[in-house]
C-alpha cells in the first residue's frame, strides 16, 4: 500500500525560450545542476508509454480524471545499461512514481510481446504490468523523447527541470529499431516545458525566482502532446 506522504507536488508550465533564459539565470543563483546530468548540464530521456486500444490513459488525461496511472519504460542517453519500468500515479497536482529495473533483454522482450517471464520476476511492478497487459490489453503506444536540464534544491526536496526538443515517434510495433524516426511536437519552435516537483512545501525563494509575467501553471502532458501524431 502506497503511503500518502510519498506523494510529491508537480507543477508544469509551457514557456517560451526567452522566459527559459530569464528563469534559468535566476534559479542558478540558488539551485545546483543535478549530478546525473552531463558536462552541458543536460541528458536525453526516452520513454515508451503503454496504453490500450481504447486509449484509456490518454482519455483519462483529456477528461481530467483526478486519479490515474501510466506505465512507461525509460532510459537515458541511449544507454541500455540502466533501464527503468515506471508507474506514475497522478492525483490532481500530486504524483508518485514507482519503478523497477529492467535488463536490456527484458526490455526487448516486453516490447516484442514476450511476457511469460514477467510472472516470475522479483519486482511486483513488473508482475503488475504483466497482469494489466492481460486484463487491460496495455501495449507500447508511443516513444516520447526530449532533452532535460535539471536543477535541485535540498530544502523541500525541490527539483526544477527544463525539457526541450520534445519529439514523438509515429506508431509502430516494437520500438526496437536501431534508427529512431520521430517528429517535433512543440506548438512553437523553442518552447520549453518547465516542471517543478517538491515534497510538502515549495520554499519562498524558489517561488519568487519562478515568478515571471505571462507564465501560468497548466496541465501539460508530453504523452498527450505526442499522441496527437499516432
Amino acid at each position: 500500500m502506497l503511503k500518502k506522504e510519498t506523494y510529491r507536488h508537480e507543477l508544469k508550465y509551457q514557456i517560451h525560450y526567452a522566459d527559459y533564459l530569464a528563469v534559468r539565470q535566476r534559479l542558478r543563483q540558488v539551485m545546483k545542476p543535478d549530478g546525473h546530468a552531463g558536462a552541458d548540464g543536460r541528458y536525453v530521456i526516452r520513454s515508451i508509454y503503454f496504453d490500450n486500444a481504447d486509449d484509456k490513459a490518454l482519455r483519462e488525461k483529456v477528461n481530467g480524471v483526478q486519479k490515474r496511472e501510466k506505465f512507461r519504460i525509460r532510459y537515458y542517453n541511449d544507454d541500455f545499461s540502466y533501464i527503468r519500468l515506471e508507474k506514475k500515479i497522478k492525483s490532481s497536482s500530486l504524483c508518485i512514481k514507482v519503478d523497477a529495473g529492467l535488463t536490456e533483454w527484458e526490455y526487448s522482450a516486453v516490447l516484442s510481446g514476450k511476457t511469460d517471464w514477467m510472472t516470475e520476476h522479483s519486482s511486483g511492478l513488473v508482475q503488475e504490468l504483466f497482469c494489466k497487459m492481460r486484463s487491460q490489453q496495455l501495449r507500447p503506444r508511443v516513444m516520447v523523447s526530449y532533452v532535460r536540464e535539471p536543477y535541485v534544491y535540498p530544502a523541500g526536496n525541490v527539483r526544477v527541470t527544463f525539457d526541450s526538443q520534445v519529439r514523438s515517434t509515429l506508431f509502430h510495433r516494437s520500438f526496437l529499431e536501431n534508427q529512431i524516426s520521430d517528429i517535433c511536437v512543440a506548438d512553437e519552435p523553442g518552447d520549453i516545458i518547465l516542471e517543478v516537483k517538491f515534497d510538502a512545501f515549495l520554499p519562498d525563494i524558489i517561488q519568487t525566482l519562478l515568478q515571471t509575467e505571462g507564465i501560468r501553471q497548466q496541465a501539460y502532458s508530453k504523452y498527450g502532446a505526442c499522441r496527437r501524431f499516432g
